[in-house]
């Protein structure tokens, strides 16, 4: 158990946290959320120790072990890949190089074979014989193969060190787990894993991450940062959300009685109960959801967007034809042939492990690269809208506000009056809206570039990885408008939720060329691995 007693952190005049008061206890895992700088990570290094708070103190109960998701990746360049993840439990590696030091000596003494007795004895009760296989099947279970294990870390890609200091940070079974982001840069395969491996950890663990979908598999409690304190809710995110929603309409609502709010409660808490998976961290949910009462459930203070995209005429049945397209860049064939028509009614998830391709693929459709050969035709009825993955070609101009900026791509009303609203919509309030262009965040930006979209009023949108730099308010009312979208889309973008949630057509970019599955993203992935366990079998 991990006890957090008036704790507080101030920055100059900034206050992060003030008397934050929590028990963090095991067998659960709690997904902490908040709006971005509002000091999510600062909170899991004053819990692992790393930043001391100003007031109050952090406490662990005695004899237990505490690991983090380290997010240096050019830490322990010169080890080897297996050590690393065997430091994850620094007492055990600290007796496994005293016992080589002293078996290393060439004059052991006496004193020398009762210290050797004594660490020997230690390494037992810790676990160290089994210490190389489970390090092993960690790395396995995240995809570094065996070939991988003797290698020094600087021999390995970025994304393979990643999963390198999450295996470091699983190791040994900790008493407690504080993990901050450890779904980034991790493949399909390896998140899964991930899932599967925290739905059965036994302990305690606090993560930070901006996948709804991770959040809503592992998490049996959601501790929500806001305004300097925290407050713990039983459930995923998904029912932290929903719930916030549903209180925030209860209390607008004073004139309907409490007996009615109850059995609205109620029918919802059975909804969510009833979606739950068999697993052993939604069965304990289900059992903590049962006991909520009315007064458990509060409105977020929460600022959420304003996402809509409203076509301006309606979209015919020819949209697009793409027929073998092929382009290569600096010797590499990044797109081989690739075909394909859209349709009217379709949500297509572009996948695939090539990043390149699919923004190159983007970029060839909206006429901001040729292609070697092959043609693409959009139809007549159809106009586009375009999300960009590097938006920074937007933001160069010398316009000295933010209204300026919007004023060009607005069509119909450039007056001060309607920008401004606009604005103020995408959480631009105040002074705000008088910010140069060039001196916003990466999150600002991207809400910048869903307004240029939305004004045009497009049938077809075009999305390279439109939820990166959004914190999960932003994510939330970005996938609730492209859900309510009329129109027809094309994106791609590693966050599950927003793929599952939107796309009723999958199109995936492999080396030996383009798979066309019409399902949803979850019925994608069912079939890749029936395909995968078939083709082991034979």
């Amino acid at each position: 158990m991990i006890t957090v007693n008036n704790v507080g952190l101030r920055y100059g005049d900034r206050k992060l946290f003030e008397d934050v008061n929590i028990k963090f206890t095991p067998g659960n895992c709690y997904g902490l959320i908040g709006a971005n700088g509002a000091g999510k990570s600062t909170f899991l290094k004053i819990l692992s120790g790393e930043i001391e708070p100003q007031a109050g103190s952090v406490n662990l109960s005695p004899g237990e072990r505490l690991a983090v998701l380290k997010q240096d990746h050019f830490q322990f360049e010169e080890e080897q890949v297996l050590k690393i993840v065997i430091m994850g439990h620094t007492r055990l590696y600290e007796v496994m190089q005293e016992k080589d030091a002293i078996y290393m000596k060439a004059d052991f003494s006496d004193e020398d074979g009762m210290k050797a007795a004594e660490l020997e004895g230690e390494f037992a009760e810790l676990n160290g014989w089994e210490a190389e296989s489970e390090a092993a099947i960690l790395l396995k279970g995240l995809g570094i193969g065996e070939e991988l294990h003797d290698k020094r870390m600087a021999e390995l890609t970025g994304g393979d060190k990643v999963k390198v200091l999450l295996a470091q940070a699983l190791f040994g079974k900790p008493d407690v787990l504080l993990l901050d982001e450890p779904t980034n840069h991790l493949d399909i395969k390896a998140i899964q894993w991930l899932e599967e491996f925290l739905i059965n950890f036994e302990n305690t663990v606090i993560v930070v991450s901006h996948d709804r979908h991770f959040l809503n598999k592992v998490c049996t409690h959601i501790a929500d940062l806001d305004f300097g304190k925290i407050q713990i809710y039983v459930g995923n995110y998904d029912f932290w959300y929903e719930s916030s929603q549903l209180a925030l309409r209860m209390s607008q609502d004073t004139n309907r009685k409490k007996e009615e709010k109850i059995k609205e409660l109620q029918a919802f808490i059975a909804r969510f109960s009833a979606n739950a998976s068999k697993s052993k961290q939604a069965t304990s949910r289900k059992k903590l959801l049962d006991k909520i009462s009315l007064d458990d459930i509060r409105p977020s203070s929460r600022r959420y967007p304003y996402v809509g995209f409203t076509p301006e005429r309606e979209i015919g049945n020819d949209l697009l034809m793409v027929e073998g397209l092929t382009k290569t860049i600096d010797g590499v064939k990044v797109l081989d042939n690739i075909s394909f028509a859209m349709n009217k009614e379709d949500k297509i998830a572009l996948v695939g492990r090539n990043e390149t391709a699919k923004t190159v693929l983007f970029k060839i459709l909206m006429g901001e690269m040729d292609a070697d050969s092959g043609t693409f035709k959009w139809g007549v009825t159809t106009s586009q809208a375009y999300f960009p993955k590097d938006n920074s070609e937007y933001f160069t101009g010398d316009e000295p506000s933010l209204v300026d900026w919007l004023r060009q791509f607005s069509p119909v009303d450039q007056s001060e009056s309607f920008l401004r609203g606009f604005l103020g919509r995408m959480l631009f309030s105040g002074e705000e809206v008088q910010k140069k262009p060039s001196v916003l965040s990466g999150g600002e930006k991207v809400r910048c570039m869903l307004s240029k979209m939305m004004l045009s009023g497009s049938n077809v949108l075009l999305l390279d990885e439109p939820t990166n730099h959004l914190d999960l308010e932003s994510i939330t009312a970005l996938n609730n408008g492209l859900i309510n979208f009329k129109g027809s889309m094309i994106f791609s973008s590693h966050d599950h939720q927003f793929i599952e949630s939107l796309a009723n057509r999958i199109l995936e970019i492999t080396p030996s060329g383009l798979v066309d599955k019409k399902m949803t993203y979850d019925e994608y992935l069912e079939d890749q691995n029936l395909q995968k366990t078939v083709a082991e079998m034979y």
